[in-house]
């Protein structure tokens, strides 16, 4: 039977718009698709229902090394990261929003996100598990949510600073379009501000799923006082296979993280970048777009058409409502208003007296037990990993950056990199330590300098997937024009690429060093059987003070870590902000 066009009429804020869509007769595309998302739902069903299990707080639940047990913990794992990755879309929309629409909420926000994503998230774990297992006793709910805020604080923090850096890069003429339609906030937001925002957004989200695996071993295996409760997942399973060195068992864990990665990059991310490209910020179609047989299937299946075009024409309606009444037409072109400063006065007095007053409970709680030569120490182990960190980042922008760039000006190159990229960025870096303790053992290596590159193992693909970002939104027309004046070699490089990346650029090494910092307690202090290797550094010296339980020391360096990371955000990469915000921004 032939296809009966049906035409949909709905009033948006601009003129009547019309739009057709083609019911056709249920073919293969509709089997396909309907199993595909029936399988789906019964998988995070089965799954979903066993994080709401009862159990008992004095029976820790048994960990299996049998590789049958593997696909079901696969599904666990993987429920928990995406779980913490909706909660932390949800943190960047509202987080990053206010650092960059308010300069008040910026000065307090930015820095507090400095020092989160730099602060050891392996600390989060013995303020929450107690607190999430509280609040559902007797049900494995707390710990499954405990877990899931422990995989949470490994994703959030890059997506916030992409997310960020979008909206202070939103192109003038856009900005001005905008206004000029007299949008309201809650409608600029949907339709300007998040769209142009997505590209860089979707790379970075792919960026936290794989580098929650890390932390995945440790949030998985949860202490509510002598008790561990290990969490059923391929963490856990990795955990117990490192504990009892048993390399088959590690090795089923890789294979089983493979394929995990490569099904939610083919289910997820895969769909997510080609529909993401739409959004590019160009004058002229690109030549090739990026591709992916999910996103192909459904819209190829009229039943999904059927069942999504009434959910999508809702979500328009709600998304491009006004929610308060439009501006006066002379207040669409008004300049600003500058801040007051007498406003400006009381809120710096604010935040300085609540800044003294924390330094000063600190100073209050460490002080006694703690004398100049600890500070001194501190200071300079301190010192060693900023060293450490620079030159890191410094080598794995000179490697990544040229890679990142072809690969995200080739969506074919795309498709054959991304898993790849998604797999070496998830690879637990622990899992290598035994390979670094025999090397530097067997050939009387320094801890201090081979140690390092632990650091950056699974930091530096920040630095990969933002440049990819950016050159995947780089503008086709902008490409086009080099091309006409012939602007060939390192011409190229400086004049049109770098500054195109740059902003992206920022954001993932601002990332990467805020996640080697984080890195440095488990890399400066490596363990492998009974053999245990220490570099100087901050990191080694906070995990030294965690195993002797020395929590004045602890917070003293937890304390110095922040302080570091401040300075070093306020000095580089503040500045390299502006300079994206002034001289790279298109306009």
């Amino acid at each position: 039977m032939a296809a009966q066009p049906v035409s949909i009429t709905r009033q948006d804020q601009g003129p009547l718009v019309v739009r057709e869509v083609a019911h056709r007769a249920p073919s293969v595309w509709d089997l396909a698709a309907l199993l595909l998302v029936l399988g789906l739902i019964i998988i995070l069903g089965v799954g979903a229902r066993q994080m709401v299990a009862p159990f008992q707080i004095t029976n820790a639940a048994p960990i299996s090394l049998s590789p049958w047990m593997l696909p079901m913990y696969a599904v666990r794992t993987t429920l928990r990261m995406l779980a913490a990755l909706v909660a932390s879309l949800i943190f960047t929309l509202i987080y990053a929003t206010l650092a960059a629409k308010s300069r008040r909420a910026e000065i307090v926000l930015i820095p507090i996100l400095d020092v989160l994503q730099s602060v050891p998230i392996l600390g989060y774990l013995s303020f929450t598990v107690i607190f999430f297992v509280s609040l559902f006793p007797g049900n494995v709910l707390g710990p499954e949510l405990a877990a899931i805020f422990a995989i949470f604080t490994s994703e959030a923090w890059n997506m916030t600073f992409s997310f960020y850096q979008s909206l202070r890069m939103i192109p003038t003429d856009l900005d001005e379009a905008s206004r000029s339609f007299r949008l309201s906030g809650w409608q600029r937001f949907w339709t300007l501000e998040v769209p142009f925002a997505m590209p860089g957004l979707v790379w970075n989200m792919m960026m936290s799923m794989s580098g929650a695996w890390f932390f995945v071993v440790a949030s998985e295996a949860i202490s509510v006082g002598k008790v561990t409760y290990a969490l059923p997942g391929i963490g856990s399973y990795v955990s117990l296979a490192i504990q009892n060195r048993d390399l088959h068992a590690v090795g089923w864990a890789i294979l089983a993280m493979t394929a995990t990665i490569i099904a939610y990059d083919q289910l997820l991310f895969r769909p997510l970048v080609a529909w993401s490209d739409k959004f590019r910020s160009e004058l002229t179609a690109s030549a090739a777009v990026p591709k992916s047989w999910v996103l192909d299937l459904f819209r190829n299946a009229s039943l999904m058409h059927v069942i999504g075009e009434p959910i999508g024409l809702g979500l328009r309606v709600v998304l491009r409502s006004r929610l308060r009444p439009p501006p006066p037409s002379s207040a669409a072109n008004k300049t600003p208003l500058i801040p007051s400063r007498v406003g400006d006065y009381i809120w710096y007095t604010i935040l300085i007296a609540g800044a003294a007053w924390t330094s000063y409970k600190v100073i209050q709680m460490t002080a006694p037990q703690l004398n100049f030569g600890d500070v001194r120490t501190v200071f300079y182990d301190g010192f060693l990993t900023l060293i450490r960190v620079a030159v890191l980042i410094a080598i794995a922008s000179i490697v990544w950056v040229p890679v990142g760039v072809m690969v995200g000006l080739s969506p074919r190159a795309t498709q054959l990199i991304q898993p790849l990229a998604q797999f070496l960025a998830a690879f637990p870096a622990n899992l290598l330590f035994p390979i670094a303790v025999f090397f530097i053992v067997r050939y009387d290596l320094s801890p201090n300098i081979w140690l390092s590159p632990l650091m950056i193992l699974g930091t530096q693909w920040y630095i990969l997937f933002n440049v990819i970002a950016g050159a995947s939104a780089f503008p086709t027309d902008f490409r086009e024009a080099a091309d006409t004046f012939h602007i060939r070699g390192w011409k190229w490089w400086r004049e049109v690429m770098l500054p195109g990346i740059f902003p992206y650029y920022v954001t993932g090494a601002i990332t990467a060093s805020g996640g080697a910092w984080n890195a440095s307690v488990v890399s400066e202090a490596v363990t492998w059987g009974k053999t245990s290797l220490n570099a100087t550094g901050l990191g080694a010296y906070i995990t030294q003070m965690t195993n002797a339980g020395d929590f004045p020391r602890i917070a003293l360096g937890i304390a110095v870590m922040s302080l570091y990371v401040i300075v070093t955000n306020r000095l580089v990469w503040r500045p390299l902000y502006a300079i994206a915000e002034n001289r790279t921004r298109l306009n």
